[in-house]
This record gives C-alpha cells, structure tokens and sequence, in this order.
C-alpha cells in the first residue's frame, strides 16, 4: 500500500474511534466544591440546599452556583443531623464569613454521618489565639477551655461530602 493509502487510512481510524469516543461519553454537571475538613484530613463537599433564605443567598452568591431554600429542612430531626462548624472570627480563609474552612463531624464511613449538617457558629474568645482546626475533637476541647464559643443556629445545610479521606464519589 502507498503511503498516502496508509495515512488516508489513519486519519480514518483515529477520526471513527474519537467520535465513537465522545458518543460514548456521559455528560457530567459541572458543581463547585468547597474544601473544609474532617477528623483532621481536607475534604470536599458542596452545598445544594439550606432551610435559611439569606444563607442560601451567601452561598450561591460564595460559590456561583444556586443553593437553593428549602424551609422544611429545619424541620428535620437531630437523628438526621451532623454538625458543621462555621468560623465567625479568627484566621482569614475560605469560610463563608471569610475566616478559616468549616470543620465537619461524621464524614462517610463513621457513625452520625448525614449529609444534612446544623450549622454551629464558632468564635474565638480572644481571637489573636486563633490557630486553624481540622476537627471536631480540637474545637470540642478548646470550647470546654472557654477559648472558643460555639453557637447552635437551628439552620440547616445540605452538604454531600464529594471527597474524603478513602473515598471519593
């Protein structure tokens, strides 16, 4: 075969088998994650939900995406629940109100994980001892040292956690 055979031949081929390719391929929404964490590891998860208007609105505003406000989920009960912990002062970071990432209780694999999350506000009692936390356990410790104050808010965020320590989705 000539040259030119062999080529016209390839083209061929590589065109039928990308095509074929792209065919083939599911189409994938595009969602924005926000890194926080849990048990000391980086995570990522994104919010869809929230029973609270004006916290939907910062967070579509915060992540360019909707979330969208869904009174009932204030309704849900505690056995649905886990904690998120949301920074109100200290280190300046990627939280909601511009402060250090929120830290989660129970991700996936561990008892109480729930994608629904109350929110509890944290602020630091004298925030030039502020230090970034990763987990549950050291803001429980620091609030039983009265350094940090932790607030129930009743508002609750669907959060379905996208990555975390040995899994993903």
């Amino acid at each position: 075969m000539s040259k030119k055979i062999i080529t016209t031949v390839l083209f061929l081929l590589v065109f039928i088998l990308s095509a074929c390719g792209r065919a083939a391929a599911p189409n994938f929404a595009e969602i924005p994650a926000g890194k926080a964490y849990a048990e000391g590891q980086a995570i990522y998860f994104t919010h869809t939900e929230t029973s609270d208007a004006d916290v939907a609105e910062l967070l579509s505003n915060m992540m360019k995406s909707p979330v969208l406000h869904v009174p009932s989920l204030a309704e849900a009960p505690d056995s649905m629940l886990a904690d998120v912990y949301v920074f109100n002062n200290g280190l300046a970071g990627s939280g909601p109100f511009k402060f250090q990432a929120d830290v989660f209780s129970s991700p996936p694999g561990t008892d109480g994980y729930s994608p629904l999350r109350r929110v509890v506000l944290v602020t630091w009692n004298d925030e030039s001892q502020a230090a970034e936390l990763k987990s549950e356990a050291e803001i429980q410790e620091l609030a039983a040292q009265d350094k940090l104050s932790l607030e129930e808010t009743g508002i609750v965020v669907n959060m379905p956690f996208i990555t975390w320590d040995g899994g993903k989705r």
